[in-house]
């Protein structure tokens, strides 16, 4: 549903995951290292932080919980967690920021795996949602065929804003038939994926569908808000899937509504969506990828078929 590429959002956040690099090390640091005591962050926690920097870089990993948080339990590992985070590179210098959500429109979506260095999973497992922690990652947190890529005299400093910690990955409950003629819905139930079917001869509508299966009882979906959603894509006639998150393991991506950052067909058809529901849209060419289709398999005169789970909105 994204103007270029759906694949892209099934990966981590490209930001997070080139300011950590590619695996996490096995530094036990601690949370009053050198580091974080030599660093001041303020600015209220969701909002964009400002970090005062000595001259000295502190080579050693260590990180430190800021605010705690209230929203429930903590993350785990394996956990996905919605975050604002900003990267700076602590040089004594220039200490530049090299990455910011709060720059580039909103939270994103990670999972706490061995992928993050685990001083930055330390955080995340002290940190409720509503709180911040600041991490420094220095090249003990990185394994040693990446140390080399960390500049000498330099660490990098996370501060992480949790903004939530969803549980659910699917719609719930008692699910009805959208009725629309060539479609067909099955739904398992539980966190189990959906069935899609598009192939038919009916006639695809000229202009978008959006029909309830299974109907929320979260607030509606504003406009310019991040939602957490779990879907599939099929084109209307051939029952051709071209994307899928329940295909790509069942992992729900998160994406900006309502402001042009997808198709058309999602920002008219999902805004005023209730949290927790599975919604059918058909979305005919000109509210999908226009006359020039996108990839393969999407061509200019498809109509396009989603079943959209909106998980989570922030």
């Amino acid at each position: 549903m994204r103007r270029r590429s759906l694949a892209v959002l099934a990966a981590v956040p490209l930001m997070f995951a080139a300011a950590c690099g590619s695996e996490g090390g096995a530094t036990a640091a601690s949370p009053t290292g050198e580091a974080v005591t030599a660093l001041k962050v303020t600015g209220a926690a969701n909002a964009k932080p400002a970090v005062a920097f000595p001259a000295k870089v502190v080579e050693t990993s260590s990180y430190q919980v800021i605010t705690p948080g209230t929203g429930g339990a903590s993350a785990k590992d394996g956990s996905n967690v919605v975050a604002n985070f900003t990267v700076f590179a602590w040089d004594g210098k220039e200490n530049k920021q090299t990455a910011s959500t709060y720059d580039e429109g909103g939270p994103q979506l990670i999972t706490v795996n061995e992928q993050i260095p685990e001083i930055l999973r330390k955080g995340f497992a002290e940190t409720k949602a509503g709180g911040r922690f600041m991490s420094v990652v220095a090249k003990d947190a990185l394994p040693k065929e990446q140390q080399g890529q960390m500049p000498a005299g330099q660490s990098q400093v996370f501060v992480v804003d949790v903004v939530g910690i969803p549980e659910a990955k699917a719609a719930k409950g008692k699910a009805t038939d959208p009725n629309v003629k060539g479609v067909k819905v099955k739904n398992p139930g539980g966190e189990a994926a959906p069935t899609l079917t598009t192939k038919t001869k009916e006639k695809a509508p000229g202009k978008l569908v959006a029909k309830t299966v299974i109907k929320g009882s979260g607030p509606e979906v504003k406009s310019g808000q991040n939602i957490l959603v779990q879907y599939a894509g099929k084109i209307w006639g051939s029952d051709v899937e071209f994307d899928s998150s329940w295909s790509r393991g069942g992992q729900p991506i998160m994406f900006q509504i309502g402001t042009g950052k997808v198709i058309k067909g999602w920002d008219q058809g999902l805004v005023g969506v209730p949290v927790g529901s599975r919604v059918l849209l058909s979305i005919p060419p000109d509210l999908g990828y226009g006359k020039q289709g996108s990839g393969d398999k999407i061509k200019g005169t498809d109509t396009l078929v989603f079943l959209v789970d909106v998980v989570a909105a922030y």
